[in-house]
């Protein structure tokens, strides 16, 4: 008889915690839509723009690109563009000398300059021993 008491009282203590956690589980569904009304084509969130730097290796003014290290930039009409700290063309750039700024990939896989600064940082001076090195 006692061991039939405590069989009991266990089950009913077990339906007693698990009755809060099954109704929360229920009331969370319940607003949730059904699986077949949901999207499934969500799109990436955008990153911001992405940093670079190095010494510039070409500029195509024709193609509206330029070169740093191994990647190429595409330059469009939203590119903003300096030199020492002044707006700038991009055929102001100088091969070999510091380039930095920031960029976004394309949907098509470009990298799309949004920022570019030739020469060196604003307030530091070219090293004349290596003028690449900032």
């Amino acid at each position: 008889m006692n061991s039939s008491k405590f069989t009991l009282l266990s089950l009913l203590a077990a339906a007693v915690v698990a009755m809060p956690m099954l109704a929360s589980a229920q009331d969370a569904n319940t607003n949730a839509l059904p699986s077949s009304d949901q999207t499934t084509t969500v799109k990436p969130q955008k990153h911001g723009a992405v940093p670079f730097r190095g010494k510039l290796k070409a500029v195509d003014a024709n193609a509206k690109t330029l070169t740093v290290g191994n990647r190429t930039f595409q330059v469009t009409a939203d590119t903003k563009i300096f030199s020492n700290g002044e707006p700038a063309a991009l055929s102001d750039g100088v091969l070999g000398q510091p380039v930095r700024g920031a960029y976004k990939k394309t949907e098509a896989g470009l990298l799309e300059a949004v920022t570019v600064h030739f020469g060196a940082k604003t307030g530091q001076k070219p090293n004349p021993e290596n003028p690449g090195e900032n």
